[in-house]
């Protein structure tokens, strides 16, 4: 049986640095950091008191107040970054089949805040009263079945969840069904907001988060000496996957083409990634093998990169491994620098990032540089402080999650 091709055909996103696709590349571009003191509860107490959140979102702008008050504001997001994706694909305006147009969303926790507000809410009266919304907010496969609900998309309907790599697998469990022929089109995107009381004192609890109260800005450092954990954020983004030739047939405008998806697992901890990069190697080694194509075809590389003390290490010498010397010739970056880091969102947002790369030519830099890490080889080109304008052919993007799951993407020019 002879695979479809699959093809990007638009994109929305709303995050700390832009609520649209185009703002949040220009700012990737220009060096913008996202965080900021949060605003979003009382973090006075908490020892992290800043995070990456989404500015100016009023949901009211989106949506009507009776029917804003039935989502979580992890499916607003999504809902807003998935609207604008469907309507810069323009499907909308085609003749399609929407028997044949799929959703498949991906969130690692889905409705935190309505779960944290709604047991406080029984705990401080002592009276097992629930909102009629309380499960329908909170499960986490909601945003995909509010988007096919809003324009009667009757495809393949799911969500992925596996932590911070959920968007990631959704992406590529979207490619295998168009390529197997069972979808013409999905909506395929992620979205989070856990900026919320229990979700920082969670991660703080585990030491994963950075604690640089005195300079937000800088706080998401990935590869410097001094990084001390990642810096939480918040939004959503989607990309819609097609398959080539009914994208050809309608005369959509293609951005990219993604001709692999990679998986793995570390097997080896709960939180910690495996010391040597095993699943980070393997994973990228799975995507390129899925692509067809070969080390020396890699322009770019997303990296994972959160600013933690252990991921940072092991991805980078993921990447000297299988690349070899390859790997000192291309541009490497890290947008969480600049965003936070999205969790079940992150996927998709970076995955975007990588398909603007491919448009533009240009390779947005890892921002909050200062000190070298004599545990990272300092011949990677990091593409610190600067973007920088490359030929970009090929780019992959790593997403790694709690438990040991690991995917990776992989865009390529058309």
């Amino acid at each position: 049986m002879e695979l479809k091709r699959v093809v990007v055909t638009g994109f929305g996103a709303i995050t700390p640095i832009g609520n649209n696709a185009k703002d949040y590349w220009e700012n990737l571009v220009k060096g913008v950091s996202g965080a900021a003191p949060i605003t979003l509860f009382d973090a006075t107490q908490f020892k992290t008191k800043f995070a990456c959140e989404v500015k100016d979102f009023n949901p009211l702008d989106h949506f009507e107040k009776k029917e804003s008050k039935k989502m979580d504001r992890n499916t607003q997001l999504g809902i807003v970054a998935a609207r604008e994706a469907i309507e810069h694909s323009g499907i909308m305006g085609s003749d399609i089949d929407k028997n044949r147009v799929g959703v498949i969303w991906g969130s690692g926790i889905g409705g935190l805040e309505t779960f944290e507000n709604e047991v406080l809410g029984w705990a401080n009266t002592d009276i097992p009263r629930f909102n009629p919304f309380f499960i329908p907010k909170m499960i986490a496969d909601i945003t995909g079945g509010q988007i096919s609900i809003e324009y009667g998309f009757h495809g393949p309907n799911y969500t992925t969840v596996s932590a911070c790599a959920s968007s990631a697998n959704a992406l590529i469990d979207a490619k295998m069904l168009i390529q197997l022929g069972k979808a013409d089109v999905i909506v395929c995107g992620g979205s989070e907001a856990a900026v919320t009381a229990s979700g920082v004192g969670g991660f703080n609890a585990m030491m994963a988060l950075s604690t640089r109260n005195d300079d937000p800005t800088t706080a998401s450092r990935p590869f410097d000496k001094d990084r001390d954990g990642f810096v939480l954020g918040e939004g959503a983004g989607t990309i819609i996957l097609e398959e080539y030739e009914h994208a050809k047939q309608r005369g959509a405008t293609i951005y990219a083409e993604l001709k692999g998806g990679g998986m793995s697992a570390d097997a080896h901890h709960m939180t910690a990634p495996h010391p040597d990069g095993l699943g980070a190697y393997l994973v990228m080694k799975n995507c390129l093998d899925d692509a067809g194509l070969s080390t020396d075809d890699v322009d770019h590389i997303n990296m994972h990169g959160t600013s933690t003390p252990l991921g940072d290490i092991a991805e980078s010498n993921a990447i000297s491994r299988l690349l070899g010397d390859h790997a000192f010739d291309i541009q490497i970056n890290s947008t969480k620098s600049m965003t936070g880091h999205l969790l079940g969102a992150a996927g998709v947002i970076e995955a975007i990032a990588a398909v603007h790369t491919i448009i533009h030519n240009v390779v947005p830099p890892t921002i909050n540089h200062f000190t070298d890490d004599e545990n990272i080889d300092s011949r990677l080109n990091f593409t610190f402080h600067n973007a920088v304008e490359k030929q970009v052919n090929v780019a992959m993007s790593n997403t790694f999650g709690f438990g040991g799951h690991n995917a990776c993407v992989l865009f390529a020019k058309i």
